[in-house]
């Protein structure tokens, strides 16, 4: 008996990484494994991270978030200035045709400011992305406790934004 709950037990662990990868897709765009670490009880923010893929002949833009789950989520990038690190608001961010941009730590991202409730590893909140010609996407947004492991190539990270 012991030896069976053991075997389903390794059987689950060696497919989890399948089960939390999930994708959505609105227009010609695709958004990879939306995720978000898990913090503090205590901890007034959170961040959100996932790549689009833009499989599509025109580039796009998001234009912004939400979630019921934060009174206001905003698109932040990371960016060097004066040989400081720090972190800024942008108003939208080009997802160019044919390419990809990430939305990673350290990178773009999406800040939930006032939340309701912070998420616990294994659960989902969902979050609604608005682009400017594809419309709004809601996904659910993986409750992870490290980062995803969920590639872009490199020559499409990171497209240009506009603030």
């Amino acid at each position: 008996m012991l030896l069976n709950k053991t075997l389903l037990l390794a059987a689950l662990l060696s497919l989890s990484p399948f089960v939390a990868a999930h994708d959505y897709q609105v227009g010609e765009l695709q958004i990879e494994h939306p995720w978000s670490r898990a913090m503090p009880p205590v901890a007034p923010t959170a961040a959100a991270y996932f790549v689009v893929h833009n499989q599509g002949p025109e580039a796009d833009r998001l234009l912004g978030v939400q979630t019921p789950l934060a009174a206001k989520a905003e698109m932040h990038e990371h960016v060097h200035a004066d040989g400081v690190m720090k972190m800024q608001q942008v108003q939208s961010v080009a997802i160019p045709a044919g390419g990809a941009v990430r939305f990673e730590p350290m990178g773009y991202h999406v800040m939930l400011f006032g939340l309701k409730q912070q998420a616990k590893v294994g659960e989902r909140f969902p979050l609604t992305l608005t682009f400017e010609k594809a419309g709004q996407v809601e996904v659910e947004v993986a409750v992870q406790a490290e980062a995803s492991a969920v590639k872009a190539e490199p020559a499409t990270q990171n497209a240009a934004h506009q603030h």
